[in-house]
């Protein structure tokens, strides 16, 4: 075995083709240039400092729990789920403010009965004339008020309505209560010894689900009552014929499913528009994009929870029709 040096700063061991390298610490040297007060001069003072590269491993190796953190929608989801059990559990304890409540029961409801009315006339009137004409040369002029009252009933007038609610009362909760998140005044409600649950989002949620039955209920009278009026006046079907054919067609059962599907799309809208405004963060930019991403996904959930009732409330081969050919 012999000693040999690569260069200065490492030390090597050969022996029998095989070869140990150790490190010794490297040492650096600086050159500060100093003017001399005294004759003008400059100086070159040598300072030598000592680094040493030999730096240990860590003790703590980082694993991938360790800077892993839940995506946005995942927990968001998850807040959903948790405000939503919290709402049922202070409701059944009867903790509900209803001063509150009632202020938001006047601002879903009367306050919206406008644009959710005027747009299920439109839409009533646009589905008639999709369809009128085509049942007109069949000669099926006696099954289109027939038609019209279980699509309305069990479809447009609970979607429609609640696709208004969505971008009209959707977008204010998450927008105000992700206002008062990021300002901290939901911080201040619990110093003062007031559950925000109870005053923010509770009557929201109780609100919704009671208001919308009611404006579902007036969006299908009057999107019936201008498809009749626009059949009449264009394609010369009596509004009495109209009128006796959707009553041949209805039953309690659509009025009833109509109005379970509206309270349950009422719950989703407020519940997910709160927890998207609960959770807010990152300022003016963060409410901004809460409130659109509320909307979406109260959107969204409300196409599947349609789906989901209406395959369970109409199984099998349907009859309604049968007694208005």
């Amino acid at each position: 075995m012999k000693l040999g040096v690569w260069n200065s700063s490492q030390l090597g061991f050969t022996g029998r083709g095989q070869s140990l390298r150790f490190l010794t610490p490297i040492h650096k040297t600086r050159l500060f240039v100093i003017s001399d007060a005294d004759d003008g001069h400059a100086y070159a003072p040598v300072l030598e400092e000592d680094s040493n590269t030999n730096h240990a491993p860590s003790s703590e190796p980082e694993t991938f729990f360790s800077k892993w953190s839940p995506p946005k929608y995942l927990w968001r989801g998850l807040s959903v789920l948790v405000l939503a059990g919290q709402v049922i559990i202070r409701t059944l304890k009867g903790k509900v403010h209803w001063r509150n409540t009632l202020q938001q029961l006047e601002r879903v409801g009367p306050k919206s009965v406008g644009v959710c009315l005027l747009t299920s006339a439109f839409v009533g009137m646009a589905f008639t004339i999709q369809f009128v004409r085509e049942f007109t040369r069949l000669g099926l002029n006696r099954s289109v008020g027939g038609v019209l009252a279980l699509a309305f009933s069990r479809e447009l007038s609970p979607v429609v309505t609640s696709i208004v609610v969505a971008g009209r009362i959707g977008s204010a909760f998450a927008a105000e209560l992700g206002t008062m998140q990021v300002s901290e005044q939901t911080d201040t409600l619990r110093v003062l010894g007031s559950n925000p649950v109870d005053y923010l989002v509770t009557p929201r949620v109780i609100a919704s689900s009671l208001a919308l039955p009611f404006l579902t209920l007036m969006c299908f009278t009057v999107g019936m009552a201008s498809s009749a009026l626009l059949a009449d006046s264009v394609y010369g079907i009596s509004i009495n014929i109209i009128l006796d054919s959707a009553q041949r067609a209805l039953r309690s059962w659509d009025i009833i499913s109509a109005m379970i599907k509206s309270q349950v799309f009422g719950m989703i809208i407020s519940i997910v528009s709160c927890a998207w405004g609960v959770t807010t963060m990152g300022g003016a930019k963060g409410v901004g994009e809460s409130t659109t991403s509320a909307v979406v996904i109260s959107l969204v959930g409300i196409f599947m929870a349609d789906f989901a009732l209406s395959y369970c409330f109409f199984q099998g081969a349907g009859d309604s029709l049968k007694n208005c050919v």
